[in-house]
């Protein structure tokens, strides 16, 4: 209704986004930059931010910028089982058998990296998001995948993607010897009261308008109840066009924003 109404080409604030037309904000280009720093150094980094704070959109776009001949992404969306598990969803996405035994299977995921690494002359990158929710036991055995110091140099990236509690568990005295081996941490914050309103034109501009669609007042009203965090924003904002469109109005209004409340708490 509000692509009709509003004369969009497509939604302006669904998810489905290409990499190279993310937002870019203050907070965004200097993990880009980190993560860039990361890889190079075939080594260890920690992403964490608020749910919906744009941290898997931020792997993604760095992903979709390695060279494909030179870089093999290894994306693990969620893992809430044992170290089994875990090496199974690693060896599934190197395109390997999954072996019956953790001792084989840590075995022939190092093989592979090695191959990959030396052979293949690819640095695998491998991307294990919603980290937090990761098993003590898991978190150390992945440390233990990634080292390779006894032959003289790194030959996998290992990025830890997860909610601020993250942090605290690497802190922990058990998790010592992880947290030594980190070499990125960051921590993606919410948009600025200035950022999103510079976001809102971004995707209404994606979407087929260069009108100031949102008044002024609403982008208050979007920036008071979501803080700025884009999920929280892109749901709330589409609601608010689809109160509009039912209202017929020409612009969205604090008020339009207000009424969407209840359809995003």
């Amino acid at each position: 209704m509000s692509r009709k109404h509003f004369g969009f080409n497509r939604d302006p604030f669904t998810k489905e986004i290409a990499s190279d037309e993310l937002f870019v904000s203050d907070g965004s280009k200097e993990l880009h930059a980190r993560l860039g720093h990361l890889i190079e150094l075939r080594a260890i980094g920690l992403v964490t931010g608020e749910s919906g704070s744009g941290k898997t959109s931020a792997a993604r776009k760095m992903v979709d910028t390695l060279h494909k001949g030179l870089y093999r992404a290894l994306y693990v969306p969620l893992s809430t089982g044992n170290v089994m598990d875990m090496y199974k969803t690693i060896a599934w996405e190197l395109g390997l058998p999954t072996e019956r035994s953790r001792a084989a299977l840590f075995k022939q995921i190092r093989a592979e990296v090695t191959r990959l690494a030396i052979d293949a002359r690819t640095r695998p990158v491998l991307i294990v998001d919603e980290a937090h929710h990761l098993r003590s036991d898991v978190l150390e055995d992945l440390r233990l995948l990634t080292n390779y110091q006894m032959d003289g140099e790194n030959r996998l990236t290992l990025l830890l993607l997860g909610q601020p509690e993250l942090r605290r568990r690497v802190n922990m005295a058990v998790h010592e010897a992880l947290n030594q081996r980190i070499v990125e941490r960051y921590h993606l914050g919410a948009m600025t009261r200035e950022e999103l309103g510079l976001y809102v034109e971004h995707l209404l501009r994606l979407a087929g308008t260069e009108l100031p669609l949102f008044e002024p007042q609403a982008v208050e009203s979007l920036f008071q109840a979501t803080h700025g965090l884009p999920r929280k924003v892109n749901l709330l904002a589409h609601h608010a066009l689809l109160v509009g469109a039912i209202a017929k109005a020409k612009t969205i209004s604090a008020e339009h924003v207000q009424a969407a409340l209840p359809e995003v708490s």
